[in-house]
């Protein structure tokens, strides 16, 4: 194929991710997005091959992380040229989880080794080890199809995505064969169609037994507020968003507990003086409550002072009975890179916060007249990130996963739809319901096959009321985690540096 088709075909593969992904929701296209990149870089040389992987991830990211200019020049304190100039390098870094793919296709290939099976190994390996500053996964682009979405429960959303890149390599292998003018390797496409009936049918049975298991589970009503105070509006006003928490919390009739959004207390409280927290929030909820909060304590200089993004449960009376810090900042939001190293750079980015990671795993707590259950909370942008949830689980046994969110950081655009979606595969992989409570939208109630059961809508005030059950149980997942992954990823990193010898060790599936 010459230059410049496999450069548009590059360009197509990264606008049909961005078309299929969350947000835009045109989800068939999972089963093609791939196709004009892998017939375009079948052949090329490794060097050619990272570029073209490199365009269409360049090009998936720069349209779907838009939103990103909106956010520095607010946030950031920069001009807006120079937030552009980010926001690129930003999303062609973000990209080239692409390139590190087909690089790994194209040296795997030259070295002997069957081009599908190179395109699969080497898609996993990308997915498990590239660094995002903003994590995704191609799962996400099958959010709304739950039955497409249950291997979740084996393999994370690596699986998911692998599945539908299987796809893809059959399809690909369709088109290449009439490009070359000979036949298709049958063996791709019959691999291709059992994988993907076997998925239908694992689908299928799980989502019909999971909802047998959750309607046998004890029961209980969740209410959700979201409060819908812009970023800077709760900075200034840490007493407003208060108020509105508590007054739409009022109208909440017949509720077991409920849950608030990330920061929801916003006025800085230290972290030996809980009771302040008790007596004027815990106590006027008057049921048992998980809410966001700002704490700090003071340490030795240079620090001074250290800041927590933080999760309190308390109890009917307004007792704190659990605490939870945010492990995972967010950049620039939460943290500056190198900021404790250069502290001017804060000077330079006024917006931006300087908060401490949490280090305890241990769950929260709702207490409903006695009975206490364990919930596993996830602050802001960790519940995109399955091997730290699958962390918390292992390590808490939660009966309830919950989320607490600030999205308003990226306004009313396609960003929180994106987020909910990624974050829907929590509750698949470990069979919990997940409660969202998000400042701005959108607030959601997903159930263990990772159905939303209720959600409001963006950027005005709402509230859920939401029956949910008390689950507890252990998947594959769970106790396997990444490790096959790693293992995948080791196969692929011996493909693309050692030269194939003999065709027996993996049978007629290796042979092209």
């Amino acid at each position: 194929m010459g230059l410049r088709t496999a450069v548009l075909a590059a360009v197509v593969s990264g606008l049909l991710y961005f078309l299929a992904f969350a947000g835009m929701d045109v989800w068939p296209l999972a089963f093609v997005a791939f196709v004009p990149l892998l017939v375009a870089v079948r052949g090329q040389s490794p060097r050619r091959a990272f570029a073209l992987g490199l365009l269409t991830g360049t090009t998936a990211s720069v349209a779907g992380f838009y939103w990103l200019l909106g956010m520095l020049q607010t946030f950031s304190g920069f001009p807006a040229p120079v937030c552009a100039i980010f926001v690129l390098a930003l999303c062609t870094y973000q990209g080239g989880w692409g390139g590190v793919h087909m690089w790994l296709v194209s040296r795997a290939e030259a070295r002997g080794w069957p081009f599908s099976v190179a395109v699969v190994l080497g898609f996993a390996t990308a997915e498990l080890l590239y660094p995002l500053l903003f994590p995704f996964y191609f799962a996400a682009t099958v959010h709304s199809v739950p039955v497409l979405a249950q291997a979740a429960e084996l393999g994370g959303p690596i699986l998911v995505g692998v599945l539908l890149v299987i796809a893809n390599v059959a399809l690909a292998e369709l088109v290449s064969a009439r490009i070359q003018r000979r036949k298709a390797d049958r063996r791709v496409l019959l691999v291709s169609l059992v994988v993907t009936a076997l998925s239908l049918v694992f689908g299928f049975w799980r989502v019909v037994g999971v909802d047998r298991r959750v309607a046998s589970a004890p029961l209980a009503t969740v209410g959700v507020v979201q409060a819908n105070m812009g970023l800077l509006e709760k900075r200034n006003d840490s007493y407003e968003g208060l108020r509105r928490h508590l007054t739409l919390t009022r109208g909440l009739s017949d509720i077991d507990f409920v849950v608030w959004s990330e920061t929801s207390v916003m006025q800085p409280i230290e972290e030996s003086s809980l009771e302040v927290i008790e007596r004027g929030v815990g106590q006027d909820i008057g049921v048992p409550a998980i809410f966001g909060a700002v704490l700090y304590r003071f340490e030795p200089p240079p620090r001074d002072v250290a800041m927590f993004n933080t999760a309190l449960s308390t109890d009917v009376q307004g007792r704190v009975n659990g605490r939870f810090d945010k492990a995972h900042l967010l950049m620039f939001g939460e943290y500056l890179p190198f900021g404790e190293w250069f502290p001017s750079l804060y000077g330079w980015s006024p917006q931006s916060g300087r908060f401490s990671p949490g280090k305890s795993l241990e769950p929260l707590v709702i207490d409903l007249g006695g009975v206490k259950h364990p919930v596993s909370t996830l602050v802001c942008y960790e519940d995109i990130l399955p091997s730290f949830t699958n962390t918390l689980v292992h390590h808490g046994s939660p009966e309830l996963l919950v989320n607490m969110t600030n999205d308003a950081w990226f306004g009313d655009t396609i960003e929180p739809w994106q987020h909910l979606a990624l974050a829907k595969f929590r509750a698949i992989e470990h069979r919990r319901f997940l409660v969202r409570a998000t400042n701005s939208g959108v607030s959601a109630v997903i159930d263990p096959v990772g159905r939303v059961v209720a959600k409001t809508a963006t950027s005005r005030e709402g509230t859920l009321r939401v029956p949910i059950r008390w689950l507890r149980g252990t998947t594959v997942y769970e106790v396997l985690g990444d490790a096959p992954w790693i293992a995948v990823s080791l196969l692929s990193v011996v493909g693309a540096m050692v030269r194939r010898r003999g065709k027996k060790f993996l049978g007629p599936l290796m042979t092209t």
